[in-house]
């Protein structure tokens, strides 16, 4: 393996001319996140297979020096080339921010290994020995990337982390056409980009506790969420440095009608309101003007032990399917699924999260549903 150095836009330019003709790239990125929301891109590695670029050269991009983010974004985006990533849910994150496009189409080796049975979640480098005998090196995982000039180590190890793949990739690509499940891992690496891509306003739905809070203390704690990610987003810091879950929580669940009332209330953060006191209350009062008729449903209540024993068998029913797919059994559904599936069976209404489609529909959700009704 040899690493080349891409620093400006002519290069990069006349590299994507030459791997034209590409059929896959194999792509991973390096980046910092000290202290900040957004991930800081700090290098983007490229390999191609397929093209007249020597499939063994790492090509290394500096995102501090390149301009034209263009050029990295038509590649991302160019519909007949595979990009091929491991565990890509961070470096989505940092592609969105730079160049601003997204990997698509997108084979991820991580999903591909879960569906094919090798194992669930799988690290890098556990893959790559696993596949290949390769022991890749370690060390430079926790360098500071973003210092120029990187080190000739830092830039050996972060060749390996594209070149590596490569073989690994071509390994699970034939593995999945051979076991037919070539189609289940696009879908579920396609399901990943639009995840991505999505920008719900949903986050309080994962604050813990929130399933005790009444419909309005609800809205309440969807706004103060809400408000908190696009307070994140604009000054580029933790969601926990402007107010963290417990906080949220707590608000929510006084509800305070003025700013001394969220002074009074008790384990919160007085730099929290001396802050961010009058904009909480914008929040709160918006809400408080809400329609009965517009605020939303309740959360459902926590299992009762009855409906957590159905729990366990339901689980079991779905590790004799992931026996007969030979899939990993954490690959087939999330572990949040399961509760959902329970829940639809007592009839509460629900939207059908969307990896429950294409192939998951047949051969998982719908055996589950059976074995709910009773049915084999």
């Amino acid at each position: 393996m040899h690493w080349q150095w891409v620093s400006n836009d002519d290069e990069l330019s006349e590299l994507l001319e030459r791997a034209a003709d590409a059929h896959s790239v194999m792509v991973d990125t390096e980046f910092m996140r000290r202290n900040t929301f957004f991930p800081q891109a700090a290098l983007v590695q490229l390999c191609f297979a397929g093209s007249r670029v020597d499939a063994h050269t790492a090509w290394l991009l500096d995102p501090l020096t390149l301009r034209d983010v263009g050029l990295l974004a038509g590649l991302l985006a160019r519909p007949g080339l595979l990009k091929v990533l491991h565990s890509a849910s961070e470096d989505l994150e940092v592609f969105q921010r730079w160049p601003g496009a997204l990997p698509e189409p997108l084979f991820d080796t991580q999903r591909a290994a879960g569906l094919l049975g090798i194992g669930f979640g799988m690290g890098y480098r556990n893959l790559v020995q696993t596949i290949t005998g390769v022991d890749v090196p370690k060390g430079e995982t926790r360098s500071d990337w973003l210092k120029r000039p990187l080190t000739g180590a830092q830039c050996e190890y972060a060749g390996l982390d594209v070149t590596c793949l490569l073989p690994v990739w071509t390994h699970l690509h034939e593995q999945c056409e051979m076991a037919g499940k070539l189609e289940w891992v696009l879908a579920d690496s396609a399901d990943a980009v639009a995840s991505a891509r999505a920008t719900g306003g949903d986050y309080h739905l994962r604050i813990k506790g929130a399933w005790k809070l009444d419909r309005r203390q609800l809205a309440a704690l969807a706004a103060i969420c809400q408000w908190r990610e696009e307070t994140a987003r604009t000054r580029d810091k933790p969601r926990g440095w402007i107010i963290d879950d417990k906080a949220c929580l707590l608000i929510a669940q006084a509800s305070p009608h003025s700013v001394p009332e969220l002074e009074s209330i008790a384990d919160l953060p007085q730099p929290v309101v001396r802050r961010y006191g009058d904009a909480l209350m914008s929040e709160l009062n918006r809400i408080k003007d809400t329609p009965e008729d517009a605020l939303p449903p309740p959360l459902p209540q926590p299992l009762t032990p009855a409906e957590r024993n159905a729990l366990k068998a339901l689980k079991a029913r779905a590790r004799a399917i992931a026996e007969e797919l030979q899939v990993v059994p954490e690959a087939l559904l999330q572990a949040r699924d399961y509760e959902l599936l329970l829940r639809e069976q007592s009839g509460n209404e629900q939207s059908i999260p969307s990896h429950w489609r294409g192939w998951r529909s047949d051969l998982v959700i719908a055996p589950l549903r059976r074995h709910l009704s009773g049915g084999l």
